[in-house]
């Protein structure tokens, strides 16, 4: 999204959207708590499905009742790379998953925020979401309520398990593909876009 496209949004703060990514926010810590302290994993679980479910509530809800704002072009992405991060860091602590996988998601996304700023000097805040990042996105989020799932000695959590981890490394292969289709994006856009001269007064 380039800066004139994200001013020319909306700067209304109280929209259903809105209010669904804060509350997505609001949630993390709660599940964090879940699963790091009373082990609550079954509550912990519906929480990531009312996640899930809410982040794609929020986009139709912002394109369908035209909804759209500058806030919300912020919060969306957010709550989405901190629930990314907050459940690697939860399933990590528990071990549920391996050091690599918490280390492997966040580091796309440290990469992919050095970008950034070369996507300024084009007057650029953001690139558009690709079908590739959305798929990525939507196999964590199956894959984590299955991992979560999969902690336990019962046949339903083996099967959850292997389900699971279908889904995390499909994801983390998605989830980096995407990442590197956004650098070669920036990369061209670097190549055919002459830098944006900043206005000055007087």
């Amino acid at each position: 999204m380039s800066a004139d496209d994200e001013a020319a949004l909306p700067s209304r703060v109280l929209t259903v959207p809105n209010v669904l990514s804060i509350l997505r926010l609001c949630l993390l810590p709660v599940f964090l708590w879940l699963v790091l302290g009373p082990e609550e994993d079954g509550i912990a679980v519906a929480v990531l499905m009312f996640m899930g479910i809410s982040d794609y509530f929020d986009g139709y809800v912002a394109r369908r009742w035209n909804q759209a704002s500058r806030l919300g072009a912020v919060l969306d992405p957010v709550a989405d790379r901190l629930y990314i991060l907050a459940v690697v860091v939860g399933l990590g602590l528990r071990d549920i998953i391996p050091l690599w996988l918490v280390v492997a998601l966040p580091a796309r996304d440290i990469f992919l925020w050095f970008l950034v700023p070369f996507l300024r000097t084009r007057g650029y805040s953001a690139l558009p979401v690709h079908f590739l990042g959305k798929a990525a996105t939507a196999a964590l989020l199956y894959a984590f309520p299955l991992l979560l799932l999969g902690d336990g000695p019962s046949r339903f959590a083996e099967v959850c398990k292997v389900v699971g981890w279908a889904f995390a490394i499909w994801g983390v292969g998605m989830y980096w593909w995407a990442g590197a289709l956004y650098a070669w994006q920036v990369r061209t856009l670097l190549a055919t876009t002459p830098p944006r001269v900043a206005a000055h007064d007087g």
